[in-house]
């Protein structure tokens, strides 16, 4: 359980890093720039830490599966990006392909 945390975590610093980088402005502010390296950094160190005992091809896809919906879902509600019904949808599938992979792997 305790790789399914980390991967869960270093999902949401994906997630942080990828809404940081708009905030960075092409990395010209530096407070920006400096927390958004953070987040790489710690989203990759916490990967490899859960990659120790998860599948890699599990962990890289629900690492990735986790940063696109959150900064997709961020994108909408804080810089008003499209919210159609049919980008819920596949975002609802990404989703349950995430939750899928969960229950279907063994440690």
């Amino acid at each position: 359980m305790r790789s399914w945390t980390l991967l869960l975590i270093a999902g949401f610093l994906e997630t942080a890093w990828a809404i940081g980088l708009k905030y960075t402005h092409g990395f010209t502010r530096p407070l920006a720039s400096i927390l958004t390296g953070l987040a790489i950094v710690g989203s990759m160190v916490l990967l490899g830490l859960a990659a120790r005992d998860l599948p890699i091809g599990t962990a890289y896809a629900v690492w990735v599966g986790i940063g696109a919906f959150g900064a997709a879902v961020l994108g909408m509600l804080l810089f008003r990006e499209p919210a159609t019904p049919a980008r819920l949808c596949f975002l609802a599938l990404l989703l349950i392909g995430v939750i899928g992979l969960k229950v279907t792997t063994r440690t």
